[in-house]
């Protein structure tokens, strides 16, 4: 008899998602909030450290562009000038490899209470791959650009848009110049069309939106997009400055042109009104035991847990166990391959007794922050960090609250038959 191979079927039907919608699935909440959306394959998912290409989520907010690889340029702009075909940043230029843990920064938002608009992740919206591409860096340099000098770059995409708005992010100039890159590859594989073919910008430890996919242009600037700065028609500062924002409800937030911290966490400690959505805030997710099926304790009485921890520019410090519902925590081990930007594995050897139990996992970075354990009300904005909690906030950003991801297992007595 055969076996499915279930990485094939996930594959197949993403594949004919992509092709019976063209780009993905899409959620319409209104007119300006259009979403294409596959999430991750399962739990056990987050039980590995490489997401194969067919588990890796998708989020994207306009239509795929018909590229072609032969004709499709990266045009450069502002302090830096030139036009680059895909064939020239492929082989004119030093080739990496980065690991790179990329969440939606609307990963969480389906835990918010009330409900947010738009795509209601849980916590499937986060995936680690190997990109390979052309460091940021030496195409810059290439140009002129040597140094940061407190500017910052803009990377826009070719993705169209039904309301003629153009796709526009900035990062300091100082974080691409580090450890960004064009990538055209992912898992050793050609760049999928789902994930920016034939080029998009990769930065490393931060969330999905800033990672640009069909890159058409790189602007050096003195400031973030804001409306008028690029001399386009259309608007192109508002996935910037409008969305993609942390802010209570009912706020249009403040337009900046530049920011001192860009760390999302301390943003939101009071360092930026209104924080952006940068580098990821420290995370964790259990991926085995999933929860979805019961669980037999090997033959010394333990049951593995594993699953996997990130924490964007930061370093992931600890991660602590619970299998009684936060009763009480135990120190998990971190393992495996420890890379800048990517999530880390944890395990830690349960011993199960019979029975059902909620399990969590809450980690901590390296500047001492641990994830909180619950979304805040809409009214407790103001001190909610300070009470364990992660603010609810209008957009559904950023939230990285432990309680909400837990799982529910079920152990039997391995002397005792398991009933399906």
């Amino acid at each position: 008899m055969a076996t499915e191979n279930p990485r094939a079927s996930r594959h197949e039907e993403i594949t004919a998602i992509l092709d019976a919608k063209g780009d993905g699935v899409r959620e319409t909440r209104d007119d300006a909030d259009k979403y294409t959306v596959v999430g991750a394959a399962s739990r056990e998912t987050f039980a590995n450290w490489l997401t194969p290409i067919e588990e890796h989520f998708v989020c994207h907010r306009n239509d795929i562009p018909g590229a072609d690889e032969d004709t499709w340029t990266v045009s450069l702009a502002g302090d830096a000038e030139g036009t680059l075909s895909i064939g020239t940043i492929r082989d004119e230029f030093p080739t990496v490899a980065v690991a790179h843990t990329m969440e939606c920064a609307g990963n969480g938002r389906g835990q918010h209470r009330p409900e947010t608009g738009s795509v209601q992740w849980g916590f499937e919206a986060a995936a680690t791959a190997f990109w390979t591409g052309t460091p940021v860096s030496s195409v810059l340099r290439e140009h002129g650009i040597s140094s940061a000098d407190d500017k910052w770059l803009t990377a826009i995409g070719g993705d169209p848009s039904d309301d003629e708005d153009v796709f526009a992010r900035s990062i300091p100039l100082s974080k691409a110049l580090d450890d960004c890159i064009l990538a055209y590859q992912m898992n050793g594989q050609p760049l999928p069309r789902e994930h920016g073919f034939p080029v998009r910008l990769i930065v490393p430890g931060w969330y999905g939106v800033n990672n640009v996919k069909w890159v058409e242009e790189l602007r050096v600037m003195d400031s973030m997009v804001t409306e008028g700065s690029l001399d386009r028609p259309g608007e192109h500062s508002f996935w910037q400055q409008g969305a993609y924002r942390i802010h209570p409800e009912g706020v249009e937030p403040d337009v900046n042109e530049t920011v001192e911290t860009v760390d999302t966490w301390a943003q939101l400690e009071g360092d930026v009104n209104h924080p952006y959505t940068f580098d990821t805030t420290v995370m964790s997710v259990i991926g085995t035991p999933d929860g979805e099926s019961t669980v037999t304790p090997r033959s010394d009485g333990t049951v593995e847990v594993r699953g996997v921890a990130w924490a964007g520019d930061d370093s992931v410090e600890g991660v602590e166990v619970s299998t009684d519902g936060g009763e009480s925590w135990h120190d998990a081990e971190l393992f495996g391959p420890d890379y800048a930007g990517a999530w880390r594995l944890f395990r830690y050897e349960w011993a199960a007794e019979p029975g059902t139990h909620e399990l969590l996992s809450r980690a901590s970075d390296d500047r001492g922050r641990r994830q909180p354990a619950t979304i805040s009300g809409p009214e407790s904005w103001p001190d909610a960090l300070d009470h364990d909690e992660f603010p609810w906030n209008e957009g559904g950003y950023a939230a990285n609250a432990y309680r909400p991801n837990g799982v529910a297992v079920t152990v039997t007595d391995s002397e005792e038959p398991v009933i399906e």
